[in-house]
């Protein structure tokens, strides 16, 4: 039975929406494509009709995802014009972006998958030009007296937030992953409530 060409493009974008939560939540090795598909409502034999492979799921859900993250980046520093930065730091080093990998940044569940993984060259590169524009996203909006002390700044400061998310999700001690956090923010904000 053939679909409709809107019915395929939505369960196109159901299976990458499905597949970014579980690659979020799982890694891209912790689920199988039977997983994804089940998970989509859909059966695992349609899959091929959508994707070659896994790895080309895989390298397209980061795409997608690296570009909603970039998307809302500047949506926050848009919303808040007159302290960018905090509004930023405000959003990302917060314990929502903690407790839900599933639903939060993709730099801060995968990119350790990713940096481990030599099989995934095309989407390494995706998410090293993911980084690479959130770094010049932050040195517009970071302090610095030159161009070149704005983006170590901005370095410091990407490094920085993912740092102290990786790290409050690795503890199980509450109160330490909370020192994560709140220290990193006062640290990268120095006008932040005490």
């Amino acid at each position: 039975m053939r679909v409709s060409r809107e019915k395929f493009a939505e369960n196109r974008e159901r299976i990458l929406s499905v597949a970014g939560v579980l690659f979020r939540e799982n890694g891209f090795d912790g689920v199988g494509v039977a997983d994804i598909m089940k998970a989509a409502g859909l059966t695992h034999g349609g899959f091929y009709g959508h994707f070659g492979s896994k790895d080309d799921l895989a390298l397209e859900v980061s795409r997608k995802l690296i570009d909603r993250v970039e998307e809302r980046w500047k949506e926050h520093i848009a919303e808040s014009s007159d302290r960018p930065l905090a509004a930023l730091l405000d959003h990302y080093i917060h314990w929502r972006t903690v407790d839900d990998p599933g639903g939060s940044c993709v730099f801060a569940t995968l990119i350790q998958e990713v940096s481990r993984s030599r099989s995934r060259g095309a989407v390494r590169a995706v998410f090293s030009d993911g980084l690479s524009v959130l770094v010049d996203t932050l040195a517009d909006i970071v302090p610095g007296e030159t161009e070149e002390e704005r983006r170590a700044n901005a370095t410091t400061t990407l490094s920085s937030m993912m740092g102290a998310v990786i790290l409050a999700r690795a503890v199980e001690d509450r109160a330490l992953a909370e020192q994560f956090l709140v220290t990193m923010r006062r640290q990268l904000d120095p006008e932040s409530p005490k």
